[in-house]
């Protein structure tokens, strides 16, 4: 990879080619967030590689508000991997609630089954053994990596891309998926040393999150505004794909949510007729009942009954 001779940051950046091309954002960002950071209990020492991997399955696509209280719960029912290791599955969907989303849950437990049996229950700090993980992929990988273990890697989130997209970029807003262009743009950003690097994902994770947000962004909050390409271009509108909506009412998600709230509420099989009363329209209902024994998040039995799975 080639980084560019100089940085794309605007007027207020420093072009000597000597400087690293992310140098001029570095600093201010991390001092930032060295200020305001929230006090978030799997960024705590005593959280440890579990609490980090944790937190990064519950919250992907959920907001930190939802997922707090469960991951509180979760952490003090099981504080190592091979204390959720040991349960059925369906605990694991069980305790997962409504956070959205619980095939998470399933993965997260498998990855828990891995660590135990190949890593005697310690989260590895090898990024390739992270990776190797059932339910692991590339981002949570190297958030892990990073976060937990203090490495030197891109930890790309929509809330970072967000931040690289707006500074560096001069576009409102990343592309949909997460690109080739990103990755080594990212890449290039990161610091060499890596205490220092791994400091900075996770800054500019939360200055994405709390001021150069989706909407309403706050640029007058923004340690590197003088900086920023997208705001000294006149902070142009998205003229990109249309960005995805993420609808829920009426839709085989929101099925999916009620049959399973059946089946969490109840320890024991529950008759097809309990399930046939959570939604009215009976060809969505079998086809979201469907959809969720094909990811293995409910086991059909005999007789018309079902239940969360037990293996």
């Amino acid at each position: 990879m080639t980084a560019p001779t100089k940085p794309p940051y605007g007027p207020a950046a420093d072009s000597a080619s000597e400087r690293a091309p992310g140098e001029p954002l570095h600093s201010p960002v991390i001092e930032w967030f060295d200020e305001h950071a929230r006090d978030l209990p799997w960024r705590r020492p005593e959280a440890g590689a579990w609490g980090v991997m944790v937190s990064e399955f519950m919250l992907q696509q959920t907001p930190v508000n939802r997922v707090l209280p469960v991951y509180e719960q979760w952490m003090a029912r099981w504080p190592r991997p091979a204390d959720l290791a040991a349960q059925a599955p369906g605990e694991a969907v069980r305790a997962w609630g409504r956070l959205g989303y619980p095939r998470r849950a399933l993965r997260l437990h498998g990855a828990a089954v891995a660590i135990t049996e190949r890593h005697g229950g310690d989260v590895p700090a090898d990024h390739a053994q992270l990776l190797a993980l059932p339910g692991i992929g590339e981002y949570t990988a190297a958030a892990v990596a990073s976060f937990a273990y203090g490495q030197r890697h891109a930890v790309l989130d929509t809330n970072v891309r967000r931040v690289f997209a707006r500074a560096v970029t001069g576009v409102q807003y990343p592309p949909n998926a997460t690109t080739a262009a990103e990755r080594r743009l990212a890449r290039t950003l990161l610091p060499e040393d890596a205490s220092t690097a791994a400091r900075w994902a996770a800054a500019s994770m939360e200055l994405g999150a709390l001021v150069c947000t989706a909407k309403n962004e706050s640029c007058h909050r923004c340690p590197i505004a003088a900086q920023c390409a997208w705001r000294l271009a006149g902070k142009p509108a998205h003229d990109g794909p249309p960005r995805r909506g993420q609808t829920y009412a009426g839709t085989d998600r929101q099925v999916r949510g009620r049959l399973l709230a059946v089946l969490r509420e109840t320890h024991g099989p529950v008759p097809q007729a309990a399930l046939d009363r959570v939604w009215h329209e009976p060809v969505q209902r079998a086809r979201a009942l469907d959809g969720l024994v094909a990811d293995g998040l409910v086991e059909p039995l005999p007789g018309g009954l079902y239940r969360l799975p037990l293996g």
